[in-house]
């Protein structure tokens, strides 16, 4: 089976059945990293990553900005000195989908291919 990384993000309406709480604690052990997040009742998916300096952090930013867009699929990205916080959730459904964590994990990527 491909890695989460490795999957492909599927379309996604506005009818998708957001991720069962099961679903999401099979989903997890295999981002480590990140967190479930809860904000205004939507669950999200979110990881905070540090770097040297804020050209850094603006740089892997930016990197993910580039998947995003490349995807159709964009996060909450806020970016300070030494610091990027990565949100990801689905809009539409306003919850958690797969896409958010083949998202999350390839956002792990970039920031591997940024240091």
């Amino acid at each position: 089976m491909p890695t989460l990384a490795e999957q492909h993000c599927s379309a996604c309406h506005g009818e998708a059945a957001r991720l069962t709480p099961e679903q999401i604690d099979q989903l997890l052990p295999a981002l480590p990293k990140w967190q479930i997040v809860e904000r205004g009742g939507i669950m999200q998916l979110q990881r905070s990553f540090t770097f040297r300096n804020f050209a850094q952090a603006l740089d892997f930013t930016n990197r993910v900005g580039e998947l995003a867009e490349s995807q159709g699929h964009h996060p909450a990205i806020t970016t300070e000195w030494g610091k990027a916080t990565v949100t990801w959730w689905t809009h539409k459904i306003r919850g958690l989908h797969h896409n958010d964590f083949i998202m999350a994990a390839r956002t792990d990527e970039v920031v591997h291919a940024n240091v």
